[in-house]
């Protein structure tokens, strides 16, 4: 790809300047110091002190102002970066910064987005923003990260004493416990949010100021309310959105091709609310293409309600996506599109995006070809029914669609799969759980989700239209936010080597890691014991999906381009690729602005970082409702299997649920043991006994904790013996066992073994409200 041509410097006159040349040469450069001005004018001798006397008469009438010792801004101007403080929150609720040096500068939104794989930005807190000029005029800051610990907010519960009232965090990575310095009206249980009032006492903890009171930490649907408030998640609309939605009729036919004939279905989990496309499939009647078939994907024209530069358009950017939680969505949308105009119901005309695809009997797409058109839903279908339709056992819905449009779908499935198969994406196996809430917010069960060929047979029809979009905007030359996913780094590869080297399975380092590659491992140990845990090791072996608006292809997919297109009520990406297709195409006016394009970099940073916000968010939340269900389960023994292994410990999956949690390395026995990283293993310093990855063990629940998602088990299986072919252990980190109970689990380190899971890929669409979850590709 040509790299973009940079612009000529623009030349400056030389010469002593005049008062505005200087103001303009001190606005473009944001701040700048005299030794700088007199090199770009080409000053010497006198004219550098004519310069020097015309700067400070320009700091005297509050022109300028000093930023540094020597450094000189236009007052009130902005740096292109800068260190600011967050200062207030304006009366919509939304954070103010100001820069950290002068009084003088003003204050300035700060934007969603960022930095945002840990809390949100709070009052108090010290950032780095990058300063962006609006086509208003106005300005925006955009966090590129945070700075420091200075006067950091704690999510916590109220726990009252006699003295005093202290708040302890839900975060189980932070020990920092505040005592409120005035507490007010607080009851025992109140879940807050604290600012940190100075340090710590040498021999007790900080001290804090109350902002808010968020809920209670006994309400049933508490872990969703903290990871929401712990995550910064973005609640609600403003009136303006919702006016503009409720505003929003239903579509015609006028500049729509019509597909109301063609019997599209939806096929989505049995408790979706919402429905974003829907599928038809048919054998091609052209001689030249013998055993081909065309599939149609149609997506619900989302962008033809939200449009560039509205409320909803604003509001829907700053989300990027809409979360999932075991009990409630937080939607990108509001509900009268989300659910209603924007849902491609059973029976309802709907405004479509859609895309007609033709496949050779080898499974490779021929062509494709898109239309804005209007559809009717011919039918709404679960997974369920639908795989149980063609496995011979149809319900009174799903019978009469089983000749006409099920048995085609599959059927052009399978010639899909031959091109899939010969692709080889990442075949990797990710674990989920399925969290069942009932009506008074109580979990009732936890299950693994089960994988259905209707599932594939979606998500495969979903990747197809993904392509046809990122493969017409590039023929088409139009700006676009491709989905990246680049190649393993060569520090993972070798990790993988090592570890596979201790169960005896070749793989040479020097050796390219292409997915078949991947495969032909997961293959060969698929009905081994190693099974599980090769699978787990694979997958963090991954880089993470990403958006860009430069092309690397997608690694886990095998494809070399692909863009999000399918799920535009959930995702933010899809709808910036709806707006690009309808300008390249000429659908319509509502294609994509000026305001889209120059700002389309952002725009895919900011949606990437929403994306892992967003996943923090949710597995934050299933861990405290893991927690929850297992809390009067304490004491019970369960089998698991060892996922991660750290210095301080052994992280235990539960066969049963899924859940994972931590063994401390103090209930393991009485002698030190070593961190062999290379095998993945604690390793006993006197005996040699082993603690490896992936081994199947018995544990007894010790503590299971609901305000922070914690799980403490102790050890009841015996370590391995020792390997005696197995080399000796690098220099690792000792560390003393001795079966005396440890302190509360407070998590692993965030992409540690047994932390958060890399997530290499995922389907053309993120799951459906309360449904099947997908990994995210």
């Amino acid at each position: 790809m040509a790299r973009p041509h940079k612009p000529k410097p623009v030349r400056i006159p030389q010469g002593l300047p005049d008062r505005e040349t200087l103001l303009n040469y001190i606005r473009e450069h944001g701040e700048t110091d005299k030794a700088a001005m007199a090199r770009a004018f080409g000053l010497k001798g006198g004219d550098r002190r004519a310069l020097r006397m015309m700067l400070t008469e320009l700091e005297e009438d509050g022109t300028l102002s000093r930023r540094s010792r020597r450094g000189f801004a236009e007052t009130g101007a902005l740096p292109e970066v800068g260190v600011v403080n967050v200062a207030e929150r304006d009366p919509d609720g939304d954070l103010l910064v100001r820069l950290a040096k002068g009084e003088d500068a003003p204050l300035v939104p700060l934007a969603p987005g960022g930095d945002v794989s840990g809390p949100a930005p709070g009052l108090g807190d010290r950032l780095l923003v990058r300063f962006v000029r609006l086509e208003s005029g106005d300005f925006e800051a955009r966090l590129i990260k945070r700075l420091g610990q200075s006067a950091h907010r704690v999510l916590g519960v109220v726990r009252k004493a006699r003295r005093e009232v202290r708040v302890e965090p839900v975060d189980r990575r932070s020990k920092d416990t505040l005592v409120l310095s005035a507490p007010g009206d607080l009851r025992d249980g109140d879940l807050v949010l604290a600012q940190v009032e100075g340090s710590a006492s040498r021999y007790g903890p900080k001290r804090g100021k109350l902002l808010e009171v968020v809920g209670r930490e006994d309400e049933p649907r508490a872990a969703s309310l903290i990871a929401i408030h712990a995550h910064g998640i973005p609640t609600g609309f403003s009136q303006a959105a919702e006016a503009e939605a409720e505003e929003a009729q239903p579509p015609t036919l006028a500049g729509r091709e019509d597909l109301r004939e063609v019997p599209l279905i939806t096929i989505d989990p049995a408790d979706a609310r919402d429905h974003d496309d829907a599928v038809y499939a048919e054998p091609d009647t052209d001689e030249k293409n013998p055993g081909g078939w065309i599939v149609w994907v149609a997506i619900a024209d989302v962008a033809a309600y939200v449009t560039p530069g509205s409320a909803l358009d604003r509001e829907a950017r700053d989300k990027g996506n809409s979360v999932y939680f075991p009990d409630r969505v937080e939607p990108m949308l509001p509900e009268r599109l989300s659910n209603g105009l924007c849902s491609l119901r059973e029976g309802e005309n709907r405004a479509t995006m859609a895309v007609r695809m033709v496949f050779g009997a080898d499974g490779r797409k021929r062509s494709h070809r898109f239309v804005r058109g209007l559809m009717r839903s011919a039918a709404k279908l679960s997974y369920e029914q639908a795989q149980a339709a063609i496995d011979g056992a149809p319900d009174d819905k799903a019978g009469p669609l089983l000749e006409p449009v099920l048995k085609p779908l599959w059927a052009a499935y399978a010639v899909l799969k031959k091109g899939r198969d010969a692709r080889s994406p990442l075949a990797i196996e990710s674990l989920e759980r399925k969290i069942v809430i009932d009506e008074q917010g109580q979990v009732v069960s936890i299950t693994p989700r089960t994988s259905l060929e209707a599932h594939r047979l979606i998500e495969e029809f979903m990747i197809q239209a993904n392509v046809a979009a990122a493969e017409t905007l590039e023929q088409k030359k139009i700006p676009l936010i491709y989905r990246v996913h680049d190649a393993p780094s060569q520090e993972k590869i070798f990790a993988l080597v090592d570890f596979l080297a201790t169960l005896g399975m070749p793989w040479t380092k020097g050796e390219a890691p292409r997915t078949e590659r991947f495969n032909r491992l997961l293959e060969e140990t698929h009905d081994t014991p190693h099974a599980e845990i090769v699978n787990e090791v694979v997958l963090r072996t991954q880089m993470q999906a990403h958006y860009s608006t430069e092309n690397i292809g997608h690694y886990g997919l095998n494809l070399a381009k692909y863009a999000h297109f399918t799920s535009p009520i959930r995702r933010y990406a899809d709808l910036i690729v709806h707006r690009a297709l309808v300008t390249a195409l000429d659908l319509g006016k509502d294609g994509l602005s000026e305001r889209d394009i120059a700002q389309m970099k952002g725009t895919a940073e900011q949606i990437t970082g929403a994306e892992r916000r967003a996943m923090a968010a949710e597995r934050d939340a299933t861990d405290r409702y893991v927690a929850a269900f297992l809390s009067d389960r304490v004491g019970a023994e369960f089998e698991g299997k060892i996922t991660g292994v750290t210095r301080f410990g052994l992280f235990v999956r539960l066969k049963e649920t899924g859940a994972d949690g931590l063994v401390p390395v103090s209930s393991l026995g009485g002698e030190y043991f070593v961190h062999d990283d290379r095998a993945h293993a604690l390793v006993g310093e006197r005996t040699g006994a082993r603690w490896p990855l992936g081994m199947s063990v018995q544990v007894r629940l010790r503590e299971a904790t609901p305000i922070t998602g914690g799980l403490l088990f102790d050890m009841l299986s015996e370590p391995a013996p020792p390997d005696r072919s197995a080399p000796r252990p690098r220099l690792g980190v000792r560390a003393r066992g001795d079966r005396r109970p440890g302190g509360e689990f407070r998590g692993p380190p965030r992409g540690k073994p047994g932390g958060a899971k890399l997530r290499g890929g995922g389907a053309g669409r993120t799951p459906k409200s309360k449904g099947k979850k997908k990994p995210r590709r």
